[in-house]
């Protein structure tokens, strides 16, 4: 069986060790849509497709349903794991941090992150060099400091 909270975080440590492939192979496992693409797995699934269950049951004759969905905290983790641990785009405060652990046969991606009445536009590549720039400017680390200016902002972080 699947007890989410558990495989939420197990996918954190998977991130976090830089293992982004083994991350998002998870990540996708436990996203309850993969549990219900077709008509018979639907029908074993039981549960809404658009939902986290809390468990999916591993018995013989309960194997592969999803129980506990609509008021399990695993959802928030389902979205933050995705987002903080994957994409790597973490607040901390007035500052944005940027540590994405993508998949290797990812190129980037790219992400609106809104802060108050601020949009950052976030652009992630891979290259040869690694290097964060904040509208054009090179930053010293990974982080950004979040300003409430009402502007678009473009972040461009290249990861090797």
């Amino acid at each position: 069986g699947q007890y989410t909270h558990a495989a939420i975080w197990t996918i954190i440590a998977e991130a976090m060790l830089g293992f982004g492939d083994k991350a998002t192979e998870l990540y996708r496992m436990i996203n309850p849509i993969e549990h219900a693409r077709t008509k018979d797995a639907s029908n074993k699934y039981k549960v809404e497709p658009y939902v986290i269950p809390a468990d999916i049951y591993g018995a013989s004759n309960l194997a592969g349903r999803g129980g506990w969905t609509w008021y399990t905290g695993s959802a928030g983790w389902f979205y933050r794991v995705g987002i903080e641990n994957i994409l790597g785009i973490q607040r901390h405060g007035d500052k944005l941090k940027l540590n994405p652990r993508i998949p290797i046969a990812w190129d980037g991606f790219k992400a609106t992150y809104t802060y108050k009445d601020t949009k950052y536009n976030i652009e992630v590549k891979k290259g040869k060099k690694e290097e964060l720039k904040l509208d054009g400017k090179s930053q010293i680390n990974n982080y950004i400091k979040l300003e409430n200016d009402s502007k678009n902002h473009e972040i461009k972080l290249t990861i090797k």
